[in-house]
């Protein structure tokens, strides 16, 4: 009966930890670039939204809290910055950012 011993079996080991250490990465970078395209679908789908329902936004107090809420569920604050993205997408200025703020 022969045993996994000796330079071979411990080279033999080494080279089996180094392809699932090679195959976990490859994982990693596939996961990676799934959750990246994911986002950007994610990021054109509410930059859709936004533009779509912009008056509405900009108009009505309570449509405009619950865009809030869902914002900020999904980690996104369209409030951030009146120079930001979010400012320049929905046109709003410091004026209506600060009684945005009041109305949420």
């Amino acid at each position: 009966m022969r045993r996994n011993v000796g330079i071979g079996a411990i080279n033999k080991q080494r080279l089996a930890r180094e392809k699932l250490t090679q195959k976990g990465n490859e994982i990693a970078e596939l996961q990676l670039q799934q959750v990246s395209q994911q986002m950007d679908v994610f990021k054109k789908s509410l930059e859709e939204f936004a533009m779509k329902y912009k008056n509405e936004i900009k108009k009505n107090p309570e449509f405009r809290a619950r865009f809030q809420v869902m914002c900020s569920k999904i980690g996104v604050d369209p409030l951030a910055s009146s120079k930001g993205f979010w400012a320049q997408l929905l046109g709003v200025g410091d004026f209506l950012l600060r009684a945005w703020c009041s109305d949420c």
